[in-house]
């Protein structure tokens, strides 16, 4: 029998995709990994110019593990999409299928996850005038943070703080962004632009602890994958001198880290069932490689973390810990299989 072949699909112009190559590129160690478990690695670098040579290449692979972010340049994902849709339809397990990112890997999934045990007060926005009237109401209750439907590395998410009773300060999560002191209306309208395609804002309270960092917990299926902390992060309150603290970098933990074990059991005896059930993903939708990144909540009467969800990342989850790989390799091999009995 052939080795079963998996494409590792990442964006690129005509140069990188006639000099690719996995054993030199960042994805160096999945292709050791997958190789070790019996599968070849096929590098495919993706760009819109030349969008049918890479669906040519992916019909001809037995599964693609997609790396692509959802907007990036200028540019989104809209022809690569309908691509890896027609590729499914066509018997390429993709990973993760844009389907599976619409109910998992935007914005929306903090409402739809509003009610589980890492779920917070998520309010959903269509428009302009639904945004301000929903700041009018709740900001005098404290800050809060408004998020664009889809985007990545803090664009589109936004703090409102309340100054006085005509005015906001106002805050974006892009690295390095000052807080500004606005009109509210002129806050508001700052929002606009987000919902020109037709797309939802969510609003979700800003969680007083975001000064202690955030936990990102890395999953291959169900299994924890590893685990990523940040000590400073978007949104994270000035320093006592008025200057933004610095975001850090995240290091990476074992699955099996002593500090995390707490969160690990959480994640795979409760968290992933919550989400599975409400978002009602099956076991073979679910993604190869994703994360859920979670901010600290208050504290319970006991004294210990509670924890409450920031987002969940699908779409182009790079860098991960180098502990997934090897589940990362097991788990392909293992839906291949089963696709084919």
């Amino acid at each position: 029998m052939n080795q079963p072949k998996i494409g590792l699909v990442w964006h690129g112009d005509r140069e990188a995709r006639s000099a690719a190559s996995l054993e030199t590129s960042r994805f160096a160690l999945a292709t050791e990994a997958l190789s070790a478990a019996g599968l070849e690695p096929v590098a495919v670098v993706y760009n819109d110019e030349f969008a049918e040579e890479a669906r040519d290449q992916m019909l001809s692979l037995d599964a693609v593990q997609v790396w692509v972010n959802p907007i990036s340049g200028g540019k989104d994902r809209t022809v690569l999409d309908s691509i890896l849709r027609d590729v499914a339809a066509s018997g390429t397990l993709v990973f993760t299928h844009p389907d599976t990112i619409m109910r998992l890997g935007t914005k929306r999934v903090l409402l739809d996850l509003r009610d589980t045990s890492i779920g917070s007060e998520v309010y959903e926005h269509r428009d302009i005038d639904s945004l301000r009237k929903g700041l009018a109401s709740r900001l005098a209750d404290g800050p809060l943070v408004i998020k664009q439907f889809r985007g990545h590395s803090g664009g589109g998410i936004w703090k409102f703080t309340a100054h006085d009773s005509d005015h906001v300060l106002l805050r974006h999560a892009e690295r390095g962004c000052p807080e500004e002191l606005l009109t509210f209306d002129d806050a508001v309208e700052r929002m606009r632009p987000y919902f020109q395609a037709g797309h939802s804002m969510f609003e979700q309270p800003y969680q007083q602890r975001i000064g202690e960092g955030m936990v990102r917990i890395y999953l291959v299926g169900r299994q924890v994958a590893g685990f990523g902390f940040q000590e400073a992060v978007a949104l994270a309150p000035a320093n006592p001198d008025g200057t933004l603290p610095e975001m850090g970098p995240r290091p990476y933990f074992p699955p099996n880290e002593p500090q995390f074990q707490h969160l690990r059991t959480k994640a795979e005896s409760n968290w992933i069932n919550e989400i599975m059930q409400a978002l009602e993903l099956s076991d073979s939708e679910l993604p190869l490689l994703w994360d859920i990144d979670l901010m600290f909540g208050p504290q319970d009467d006991n004294g210990d973390d509670t924890f409450v969800l920031c987002e969940i990342n699908v779409s182009c989850v790079s860098p991960y810990p180098e502990w997934a790989n090897p589940l990362l390799a097991t788990e392909v091999l293992t839906r291949i299989r089963e696709k084919t009995q």
